[in-house]
């Protein structure tokens, strides 16, 4: 190489993580304002709904539904809010209530799976498969793979969760009120760190030119999951950007028409229940959940899901073919 080159080659490179490092920093920032305006307003309503005691009075309707994932009734408010807002406002009301380690990690798998389902399924409805099979389909997994997993971890429903939310309710306001203000504040800083460094983080790599060799590196990872290598950019998209972030490159790249039918629907049902691999597990991560929960059962749910499908698929085929 001629060595008058390697100057300017510097140059261009410094420019590049330059460009990077202030795309990250600028869009870590939007973001983590985004989260704020969520989280800060639905950890207070949780919080005043704990206090009041209206949550403890609701168990009784609750509970038996609740049974099934092995959490005690108060684990709803989160579920649900995750299931409709996304992860975000979930563990915006998770924090503020009285739950077991235990039963934060199978509040955190299921809404790891099935959150942000409204907007996410339109998403997916854009971009080759039926919303409402999509929807219905991350339900079901994200509800079997939760039971499998309380299985392993022994989850006691009735847990200390009722005696502290009756401590809770029997706070001082302003006592309570306090306590909301720290356990928020503390919650805002670990996740404004870990937004800014994974936005800025990913910005470096696609300004250097290194996602799609990480996409290269990922097909044998690919084949495990029984997707097909030409999903490898959706994928990959899905996985590090989420269906939400994502959703631009997602739809335009699935119109292309690139992937048949059959492809394009195993893409989805796998991304369906395992997207946003770095930034949501590791949002969790900061209320000191095991980083082995909230990564391997999605993963092996997707594996097992996709396997099913192209199964199914394929005997499906095949009845057709034998008939004709």
């Amino acid at each position: 190489m001629d060595m008058a080159v390697i100057p300017g080659l510097m140059n261009s490179i410094k420019s590049q993580l330059k460009e990077g490092l202030l795309a990250g920093i600028r869009k870590g920032w939007n973001g983590f304002v985004w989260m704020v305006k969520i989280l800060l307003p639905i950890s207070l309503l949780t919080a005043l709904l704990a206090w009041s005691g209206w949550l403890e009075k609701g168990q009784v309707i609750i509970q038996p539904v609740m049974d099934w994932l092995s959490l005690p009734a108060v684990a709803a408010l989160p579920l649900m809010i995750g299931m409709l807002t996304g992860i975000y406002g979930g563990i915006a009301a998770m924090v503020v209530l009285p739950l077991t380690t235990k039963q934060m990690t199978l509040i955190a798998i299921f809404l790891l799976m099935a959150h942000n389902l409204i907007q996410e399924g339109v998403i997916q409805g854009k971009s080759g498969i039926n919303p409402a099979k999509a929807t219905v389909f991350r339900l079901i997994c994200a509800t079997l793979t939760v039971m499998v997993v309380a299985s392993f971890l022994e989850v006691n429903t009735n847990g200390p969760a009722a005696p502290v939310a009756s401590h809770v309710m029997r706070q001082p306001f302003l006592l309570m009120l306090w306590e909301w203000a720290v356990t928020s504040s503390k919650l805002c800083l670990k996740i404004f760190l870990i937004i800014m460094t994974i936005l800025t983080t990913l910005e470096v790599f696609k300004k250097v030119g290194w996602i799609e060799h990480i996409v290269r590196l990922c097909r044998p990872f690919l084949k495990a999951l029984g997707l097909s290598e030409k999903a490898g950019i959706l994928w990959m998209t899905a996985a590090i950007f989420g269906l939400a972030y994502g959703a631009a490159v997602i739809v335009e790249e699935a119109n292309e028409g690139h992937l048949a039918k059959e492809e394009l629907e195993a893409l989805h049902l796998s991304i369906g229940i395992n997207h946003s691999l770095i930034e949501d597990p590791a949002l969790f991560l900061a209320l000191g959940l095991s980083a082995f929960w909230l990564w391997i059962p999605r993963l092996i749910a997707a594996v097992i899901a996709v396997r099913l499908f192209s199964l199914y698929h394929l005997l499906f085929t095949k009845g057709q073919s034998a008939e004709l």
